[in-house]
């Protein structure tokens, strides 16, 4: 069956937090270190107590790691957009739509509309590097507790900052274009250089945007005040630009030599003079790397990421509302296999209920956790935490 990714944008509810003491920052540290706790390589079995009292822990060998499931809120310390927080597209832009991949293949004027705003978009994008809370998770990587981090983000910061511990791409990557036809990808720097070129007036204005530091702000406020809108994924809104005299080159590959469909036919890929793709043409399209809004994900990427749920013995879910469904899905895997579930979200997550129904009374954290904190704050902490764990059990 299809897995499609597909937009929420109904209200969520204000979170419980689980448990009470994890209020506070100090709390939510307290809370999340005892739930990890179980994940550190040889832990002791009498951390299992509780668990084994609840039908959790019997399910899972000892050691088992947790796997992460990152959003775009884990990215907002790096100067990205999210969707849902205080200062979320979804919260400031009510009338915010992404494009839909059914519009992007079929709709030359759609995408002259979407690559004209990645174009604005993608400098603020290439120069946003990793913040502390992807540093943090390399470093939880690396003392055992985490295993593999399914990543809704495409920004490419989780591969970037923890090589070592693998992502899991759960909705591709800006970094690469990939064409609709041949299949193959190519790199996002250098289509930057070819929309530059084909597009001299749109490239002298992202010069002036750049040289009067339009795009160097990160409060939303002052970008509406220059008429910007900065939205997820690379994307920058100028009301009342003409995005229609926008032009993108074609794929190369399919230019030089198209390679022939199913049927036997042969996309006729057109050109103008300057090498920008022509609505004479019939393939040839170039697409970033991404899943789009109503597009499938990948049957291996699905199968990779249920396995990744499958192997851990825990998940923990940090900056994202769940709002998707392809992500949503895989934690009520986790808890439907009796796993504990964590959330570090600011503000409300997708039927984020239904993961915390049957805790004990007496739960710390190690059960379930569920806090509305900053990850770039808390999740170093919680490093500094499990580091002196970890020095105390090597003694």
């Amino acid at each position: 069956m299809p897995l499609l990714r597909v937009p929420y944008t109904d209200p969520l509810p204000h979170p419980k937090i689980i448990p009470a003491t994890a209020n506070t920052a100090s709390g939510a540290i307290a809370a999340l270190v005892d739930f990890l706790i179980p994940s550190l390589p040889r832990t002791e079995s009498r951390h299992w107590g509780t668990l084994n009292q609840h039908g959790v822990a019997s399910k899972h060998r000892e050691g088992h790691k947790t796997v992460l499931l990152t959003g775009a809120g884990i990215s907002v310390a790096s100067g990205l957009a999210d969707y849902r927080g205080t200062n979320g597209t979804y919260t400031l832009n009510k009338t915010y739509r992404p494009i839909y991949f059914n519009e992007f293949c079929e709709s030359h004027e759609a995408r002259k509309r979407y690559w004209a705003r990645s174009f604005l978009g993608w400098f603020n994008l290439h120069k946003a590097r990793p913040n502390a809370a992807h540093r943090a998770v390399g470093r939880l990587g690396e003392l055992g507790v985490v295993g593999r981090c399914i990543t809704q983000n495409v920004d490419s910061f989780h591969p970037n900052a923890h090589p070592h511990v693998p992502t899991i791409e759960l909705h591709g990557y800006l970094r690469s274009l990939v064409c609709l036809t041949c299949r193959n990808e190519y790199s996002r720097d250098a289509f930057q250089k070819q929309l530059s070129t084909l597009n001299p007036a749109w490239s002298a204005f992202l010069d002036e945007m750049l040289a009067t530091g339009a795009l160097d702000t990160e409060n939303p406020d002052e970008r509406r005040k220059r008429g910007l809108k900065t939205n997820p994924d690379g994307d920058v809104d100028i009301p009342n630009a003409p995005y229609t005299t926008f032009r993108y080159p074609a794929c190369p590959v399919c230019l030089a030599k198209p390679p022939p469909r199913p049927d036997g036919s042969i996309p006729q890929i057109k050109v103008d003079r300057d090498g920008a793709w022509s609505p004479r043409s019939d393939g040839g399209i170039l697409k970033p790397a991404v899943i789009m809004f109503g597009e499938s994900i990948p049957s291996p990427t699905k199968l990779v990421a249920e396995q990744a749920i499958d192997e851990a013995n825990r998940v923990l879910v940090i900056g994202s509302s769940l709002a998707t469904y392809s992500a949503w899905r895989l934690v009520k895997r986790a808890k439907e296999r009796g796993m504990p579930i964590g959330i570090l979200n600011i503000g409300g997550v997708r039927g984020e209920e239904t993961f915390f129904a049957g805790l004990s009374d007496s739960n710390t954290g190690r059960e379930a956790v569920r806090c509305s904190e900053n990850a770039d704050k808390i999740l170093p902490q919680i490093v500094k935490i499990v580091e002196e764990i970890t020095a105390r059990k090597g003694r």
